[in-house]
C-alpha cells in the first residue's frame, strides 16, 4: 500500500482534540474526500481517469493547506494540488472570492506539470463566511495542441494554456472563459463534462464537509485542521529524529527512444537534530529539447512521496507530513522547468526519479529499500481518421513493467510503481477507436534475479483496422539501460518499442499506416541481494 492509500488518524493525542472525537472527525474528513473522488470517478468522461484513477481529490483549510485526501490516485497528481492550491491563492486571496465562484487553471508551472492535466476549485461556505475548498486535478483527453506525447517545441505548442481564473462567477457560468476553453479542444462535449464533474464531486465534497460542521456544532474546521497538520508535522520529525545526520549521494540513469541520456543525481540531508530531510538534485542534467522536463511541483511529488514512504508511510499525508521534507532542484534544469520548456511527458522523468532516491534513502533504511523499477510507465494516444473520414483520438492509454525486488519480497509484475494509476482495459481502449490487442502477457525472465526477485515486465501488441494513415504518440524509456539490482541483485531486462520489427528512435509522433503493428516490451525490475540457489 502507497502513503496515498493511508487513512489512518494522526498519531499520539496531544493537548486540543478529545480522541475520540478527534477519531471520529478524521474518519468523517477521509470518507467526505473518498466519496468526492468516487463521484468524480463515476462522472467523468476521460478513461484514464473513469477506469485508470488518474486523478487527486483533497480538502484544503482557509490558508491553503492540504488536510486530507482521497485515498485513490497519484502521488504526482495529490502532492502537486497540495502547493497547487497556495499558487491559485496567491493570485485569488480568500477575501477576493465570492459565494458561488469556481477557480480553475492547467498552468504546468503552478500545479501539475502538463497542460492535459486541469486543476478546479471548489469553495465551501457556511454562514456567509468561505470555510474550506475542495480541489481536484484529472486528466483530459484533449486540451488541443500536440496531445500526449513528448514532440512539443514548446509549453505553447503543446495544448491550450489556462491561467488561474474563474470558471463560475457567483453560481453562473463565466461565459468568455466557458467559449475560450471549449473553442480549443478537438472534443469539446468530453471537455465540458469532465469540467462539470469536477465540479459536481467539489460539490458532494462541499455537502458533506457542512453536514460534518452541523454534527459536532462548528462554525469551520480551522482548530481541526490545526490539529491533524501539528500531529503529522510532529510524527513526521519524530520519525526522522531516529535517523543518522549526514549526506547520502546517488544517481540514475535513464535513456530514451533517440539514444538520448538523462542523469538523476540526488543527495539526502538528514538533520537529525531538526527532523527535518533536504533531497538536492544538483548536478542532474539540463532541461531536454523534448517535452519531458519536470517542473518543480511535480517533482516536489514524487520526492515527498518516496522519501514518507520509506520512512513513514503510516502518517497521514497532508500539509504537515510535507512540511518536514524539502528540495532542491537548480532552476532551469530538467527537475525544475520554466516557461517555456515544454513538459507534457513530464512523467517520463518525474516518475524516474524515485529510483535514484530510493538508492540514497537505502544507505539509510536498507531494511524498506528498493532496487530499480521501470520507472515510468509508456504512455500511448491514437488519432486518425475513420474509413468513412470522421475523426477518432483515444484518451491516453498506459502500460507499466516491473517493480524492483525489494529486502522481504519479490517484485511485482507489471505494476506502475511510483504512480497509482491503473491500466486502462484493452476492452475500453478498443471501444474507443478501431484499435485491435493482438497481445497483452507478462515477459518471462524479463525480472532481474537476486535473493529478491524483480517483477516482470509485459508485452503489448496492437494494430488499427483502418485504411487510412494513422498517427501514434509513443512515450516509451529504458530502451538500452536495464533497471539495476540493489546489494548484489541483477538487473531486470531493458525494454524495446518496435513496429513492424524495426527499432523505433524518435520521440516524436509517428505516422503509421495500415497494418502497421506495434510491439512494446516493458522492462523488468532489479533484483534484491545476491541470488542463492
Amino acid at each position: 500500500m502507497t502513503v496515498t492509500d493511508r487513512t489512518e488518524a494522526p498519531p499520539s493525542p496531544t493537548d486540543g482534540f478529545d480522541p475520540i472525537e478527534l477519531e471520529i472527525c478524521w474518519q468523517s474528513l477521509i470518507a467526505t474526500v473518498n466519496e468526492q473522488a468516487k463521484a468524480l470517478q463515476r462522472s467523468a468522461f476521460s478513461p484514464i481517469v473513469r477506469e485508470a484513477g488518474d486523478l487527486a481529490n483533497a480538502v484544503f483549510d482557509r490558508r491553503g493547506r492540504m488536510v486530507a485526501q482521497a485515498v485513490t490516485g497519484t502521488p504526482g497528481h495529490i502532492n502537486s494540488l497540495a502547493v497547487a492550491v497556495r499558487n491559485i491563492l496567491d493570485e485569488h486571496p480568500i477575501d477576493s472570492i465570492e459565494e458561488g465562484d469556481v477557480l480553475i487553471t492547467n498552468d504546468p508551472y503552478k500545479t501539475a506539470g502538463q497542460l492535459l492535466d486541469v486543476t478546479v476549485l471548489v469553495p465551501v461556505w457556511r454562514g456567509g463566511r468561505l470555510i474550506a475548498l475542495f480541489g481536484s486535478t484529472i486528466h483530459h483527453t484533449d486540451v488541443g495542441g500536440y496531445g500526449i506525447g513528448a514532440g512539443g517545441r514548446d509549453v505553447f505548442e503543446e495544448g491550450l494554456w489556462i491561467p488561474i481564473v474563474k470558471l463560475m462567477v457567483a453560481g453562473e457560468r463565466n461565459e468568455d472563459v466557458w467559449r475560450f476553453i471549449l473553442s480549443n479542444v478537438r472534443q469539446p462535449d468530453h471537455m465540458a463534462g469532465d469540467l462539470h464533474a469536477q465540479m459536481a464531486s467539489g460539490q458532494i465534497g462541499a455537502q458533506r464537509l457542512l453536514a460534518l460542521c452541523d454534527h459536532h456544532g462548528v462554525d469551520d474546521i480551522e482548530a481541526l485542521a490545526d490539529e491533524i497538520i501539528e500531529r503529522s508535522e510532529e510524527a513526521t520529525r519524530a520519525g526522522i529524529r531516529e535517523l543518522e545526520s549526514g549526506r547520502y549521494e546517488s544517481s540514475a540513469l535513464l535513456d530514451l527512444a533517440d539514444g538520448s541520456e538523462i542523469t538523476i543525481a540526488c543527495a539526502l540531508i538528514v538533520d537529525a537534530d531538526a527532523g527535518s530531510i533536504t533531497v538536492d538534485y544538483t548536478g542532474s542534467s539540463d532541461a531536454s529539447r523534448w517535452g519531458i522536463n519536470v517542473v518543480r511541483n511535480y517533482s516536489h511529488a514524487y520526492t515527498t512521496f518516496v522519501v514518507r514512504s520509506v520512512l513513514s508511510p503510516d502518517i497521514p499525508n497532508n500539509h504537515g507530513s510535507l512540511a518536514p521534507i524539502e528540495m532542491i532542484a537548480p532552476e532551469g534544469s530538467i527537475l525544475n522547468a520554466v516557461s517555456p520548456q515544454p513538459c507534457t511527458a513530464r512523467h517520463v522523468v518525474g516518475m524516474f526519479l524515485p529510483n535514484a532516491l530510493l538508492k540514497a534513502l537505502a544507505q539509510v533504511r536498507p531494511d524498506a529499500a528498493m532496487a530499480e523499477g521501470s520507472g515510468a510507465v509508456w504512455t500511448m494516444q491514437v488519432s486518425g481518421n475513420h474509413d468513412d473520414g470522421s475523426p477518432f483520438i483515444t484518451a491516453m492509454f498506459t502500460y507499466a513493467g516491473g517493480v524492483g525486488g525489494r529486502a522481504t519480497k519479490a517484485g511485482l509484475d507489471a505494476c506502475s510503481y511510483p504512480t497509482g494509476v491503473a491500466a486502462v482495459p484493452i476492452e475500453v481502449v478498443e471501444a474507443s477507436a478501431p484499435i485491435r490487442f493482438t497481445t497483452k502477457a507478462l515477459r518471462p525472465g524479463s525480472g532481474g534475479r537476486g535473493a529478491q526477485t524483480g517483477g516482470l515486465g509485459q508485452t503489448i501488441e496492437f494494430e488499427v483496422d483502418t485504411t487510412r494513415e494513422w498517427q501514434l504518440n509513443a512515450v516509451t524509456s529504458r530502451l538500452a539501460e536495464a533497471p539495476q539490482g540493489i546489494f548484489g541483485g541483477e538487473p531486470g531486462a531493458a525494454g524495446a518499442f518496435s513496429v513492424n520489427g524495426g527499432k523505433i528512435t524518435t520521440q516524436e509522433r509517428i505516422t503509421l499506416q495500415p497494418g502497421d503493428h506495434v510491439r512494446l516490451d516493458l522492462p523488468g525490475g532489479g533484483g534484491y541481494g545476491t541470488a542463492t540457489d
